[in-house]
């Protein structure tokens, strides 16, 4: 082989292995599906969540479109505006069992992630802003969410400067795992984020580890945004990045 074609077959490999490295890059960055909200409507109900209990709706926050949880018009014991057929489409002919507990926890508004079917191992993150709310302004992400309404939620609170991993089972609420002065004031911009591998679950605030515990079982569910009563709070950038 003559030093010319030696060049060029060196040259070709490193193209090749640079083509495939960004390949690689980009089959990692599409497993990661994030929404922003960007398309959606302004003053409209999201297309991307489904609301099960509270008034959600799409705002502008210094002209970024965010999703808004609005408790301004909350009431206790009320569910969404069209509950049923959500349900019904989220688990088809077990939306009935869905109902009754749904309707137990009317006390927390929460909607469903659209784009994940099911969620058992990775990171789930977003950005919260919490607005007002006398009795509460609760910013949690929803995760592994059963056919029976049963699930878990990792929820940050400014009004009580804590992070907590609380189970909802049967109609009934519990904690799991509480953390306190983890601060995140009202009227900012903060990052919560939930680790899943199996059971073992961690919880981050603006990218520092407070919580991590181990589940009865393993993780396995759909996924949304939690929040409590009578809390108006800003989401943004909601990401889920499964892993095997």
């Amino acid at each position: 082989m003559t030093k010319f074609k030696q060049l060029m077959f060196t040259a070709l490999l490193s193209a090749s292995s640079f083509i495939i490295s960004l390949g690689i890059q980009a089959e990692e960055a599409s497993s990661v599906i994030v929404e922003d909200f960007s398309a959606e409507q302004v003053g409209a109900a999201p297309q991307t969540f489904s609301p099960a209990v509270g008034h959600w709706l799409i705002g502008v926050d210094e002209g970024n479109q965010v999703l808004v949880v609005d408790g301004r018009k909350w009431r206790r014991g009320q569910a969404s505006v069209g509950l049923a057929d959500k349900a019904r489409a989220l688990y088809g002919e077990r939306y009935a069992e869905f109902l009754d507990n749904v309707k137990a926890y009317a006390y927390y508004p929460f909607a469903v992630f659209e784009r994940v079917d099911n969620f058992s191992n990775g990171v789930i993150s977003m950005r919260f802003k919490a607005i007002a709310g006398r009795i509460d302004q609760g910013a949690g992400i929803l995760f592994d969410l059963k056919p029976n309404g049963d699930y878990y939620a990792l929820r940050a609170n400014p009004l009580e400067n804590n992070l907590v991993l609380w189970r909802f089972k049967q109609g009934k609420r519990s904690s799991v795992s509480w953390v306190r002065k983890v601060r995140t004031p009202s009227r900012q911009w903060h990052r919560l984020t939930l680790k899943v591998k199996g059971n073992q679950v961690k919880g981050e605030v603006n990218g520092k580890q407070y919580l991590a515990f181990q589940l009865p079982e393993p993780v396995s569910g759909k996924v949304g945004i939690w929040t409590k009563a009578d809390s108006v709070v800003f989401f943004d950038d909601y990401q889920v990045e499964p892993k095997p």
